[in-house]
């Protein structure tokens, strides 16, 4: 993966964009709100407790898309510059070959088809631009929603596969021969 310039998507309804500091109000709420987190179990020191903590966690994701360790965007609407929730790639392989999807949504956004769009052009956009071969999403046992996201986007639940780092999430994969 070599990224110049941050890539911009657009869909119908959607700009996925770079996130900035100045987005960080809206980082911290996705970041700290309980609802939207209910499902996160993250390590005290990757919480997002403070505006500073927003802001040192977007000059953190800019690092990595930067250092192409992963690439971050901020999901707005297309007539509203304001982040509503944001969907990343990370985790890749050494060879570039596999990636982790991750995301959140604004409860207000959520059952609107929003975070659908946007998974799909990122899914797009990392086989097609990235060549990734599969993508994987990380997801709690309970999040029904998400793994209904999931199937629907063409995710396959991989009964076999563990994830080490916390034993309440199950894994799913889509395949870009699939696609």
């Amino acid at each position: 993966m070599n990224i110049q310039t941050f890539p911009e998507i657009k869909t119908e309804k959607l700009t996925l964009r770079k996130i900035e500091e100045s987005d960080s109000d809206v980082i911290l709420f996705l970041r700290s709100d309980k609802a939207i987190n209910k499902f996160i179990d993250r390590p005290e020191n990757r919480k997002t407790k403070n505006i500073s903590d927003a802001i040192k966690h977007i000059q953190k994701i800019n690092t990595e898309t930067e250092n192409n360790k992963s690439i971050s965007w901020g999901i707005t609407l297309n007539n509203n510059p304001k982040i509503i929730g944001t969907i990343c790639l990370w985790n890749f392989s050494e060879n570039y070959k596999t990636a982790e999807v991750g995301y959140d949504l604004n409860p207000i956004f959520q059952r609107k088809g929003i975070m659908s769009e946007a998974l799909n052009s990122v899914i797009n956009f990392g086989f097609i631009e990235l060549n990734i071969d599969s993508i994987e999403a990380f997801t709690h046992i309970q999040n029904e929603n998400s793994k209904m996201l999931l199937e629907k986007n063409g995710f396959h639940f991989i009964e076999n596969r563990k994830d080490n780092d916390n034993l309440s999430n199950v894994v799913f994969q889509i395949r870009k021969a699939s696609r």
